[in-house]
């Protein structure tokens, strides 16, 4: 067990895990956030947590928390369809879901998440610290520096900072960050017993990629507790509007297309101006799918644009190291972005729990840039894919998964 001292800039999940697993190992931790307090993250949005992910949560988290990860989350099965744009299948992916929660898929809305991770940190977690920068000090330690003027000196630093990192912008600065050009908006269709008759049973059953024949893309994915509400504590923000609710069962959509795609104006747009933006682009569409849109309140609808890092050689290992979104942020087209910073946390919290830090962290990042930036690779490719333009490329896609639906062995392979 090391004796350093780790200060974890950002109070996020990827950083929230680390410290609760660093604290389980008996490592002196320190998490500062920029939030005043752990109300003021509230994002009303599910995400899904795979078995990796889940695997992560279940080794960083101390039993108490693993249990109430469970009771605020919802297990389902894996099935995926690929439909056409009026609602015609191309392809339905099902996998039975798996008896053992740290092998199944999970969701979760990231309000609960974060309130499960805040758990048991009070002395760890320094709300109302704004990070500014860090000096290097001459017996090897790290000075941070806040916006209120204060510091704090670490052994080792970790950016859990997001997309817009100080700590990457500083230690990393050729690491770069770019707008794909892919732009997409997303809302909630409310999903209780009345409305669940408005749209095909598909729409709620499970999440499906709608294909239409160029140029832009939808995503539906639903959220639905099927059941009694989360026990107290889990249940609705306190803002009371629909876009922090974490209870109220509901269908995401997001619709995405090339920037080009979309009238001018559109970053200064409210929900409501969104919400018929994206309606009249389906307009063609199969009445189920403008309905996801048209029945969304207008304050669940919000504006997405899409950016994504750009992987970078190997840098030298320091005391000062990188998760999540500061250093392999990628875009939400596969899903993956929690998972994969949870996976940093899990496997940083192995590493500094040793006994030589800096080499310590040259392994994990050896292993984190491998499949961190293989995953921001995938996920540009998906984004790609989501908007293509090629009318026959798009076509050759349909037909290739029309074709994994007639021949059990395509499928088998679509799935591995």
């Amino acid at each position: 067990m090391t004796n350093s001292r780790v200060a974890i800039i950002g109070g996020g999940i990827g950083g929230l895990c680390l410290a609760q697993g660093l604290r389980g190992a008996g490592v002196d931790v320190a998490v500062y956030e920029r939030d005043r307090t752990p109300a003021d993250r509230l994002q009303g949005y599910r995400i899904h947590i795979d078995s990796g992910g889940a695997r992560a949560l279940h080794e960083c988290l101390p039993r108490p928390l693993w249990e109430e990860f469970l009771a605020t989350s919802r297990r389902s099965g894996n099935d995926f369809g690929f439909l056409t744009e009026k609602m015609d299948r191309l392809l339905l992916l099902e996998t039975p879901r798996a008896p053992d929660p740290l092998d199944g898929h999970h969701s979760v809305s990231r309000i609960a998440l974060r309130r499960v991770l805040l758990t048991g940190l009070s002395d760890v977690v320094r709300f109302g610290r704004t990070y500014e920068r860090y000096t290097r000090d001459p017996d090897g330690t790290v000075t941070l520096h806040f916006a209120d003027g204060t510091a704090e000196t670490a052994d080792i630093l970790v950016a859990a900072d997001g997309g817009n990192s100080r700590v990457r912008r500083q230690y990393l600065p050729h690491a770069r960050r770019i707008d794909t050009g892919v732009v997409t908006v997303a809302g909630k269709f409310p999903l209780t017993d009345a409305t669940r008759d408005l749209v095909r049973p598909r729409l709620w059953r499970g999440p499906n990629m709608i294909i239409p024949p160029r140029g832009c893309g939808m995503f539906t994915a639903p959220q639905d507790f099927g059941g009694p509400l989360p026990p107290p504590g889990a249940g609705r923000a306190e803002q009371e509007d629909a876009l922090v609710d974490d209870t109220g069962s509901y269908v995401m959509w997001v619709f995405g297309a090339a920037n080009g795609r979309f009238p001018g104006g559109l970053p200064g747009m409210t929900g409501e101006e969104l919400r018929e933006t994206v309606a009249r682009m389906i307009a063609g569409w199969h009445p189920d799918l403008r309905r996801l849109v048209t029945a969304s309140a207008p304050d669940t609808v919000s504006l997405l644009p899409i950016r994504t890092s750009v992987p970078i050689d190997p840098w030298p290992a320091t005391n000062i190291t990188l998760l999540g979104d500061a250093v392999h942020s990628m875009t939400p087209m596969r899903g993956i972005g929690a998972n994969v910073a949870l996976r940093d946390a899990q496997l940083l919290t192995h590493a500094l729990s040793g006994e030589d830090p800096v080499a310590a962290i040259a392994r994990y990042e050896a292993g984190m840039r491998e499949y961190g930036f293989a995953a921001v690779r995938r996920s540009l490719m998906a984004a790609r894919q989501f908007v293509d333009d090629n009318r026959l490329a798009r076509a050759a896609f349909r037909t290739a998964l029309r074709a994994a639906q007639r021949f059990p062995a395509l499928r088998r392979r679509a799935l591995s």
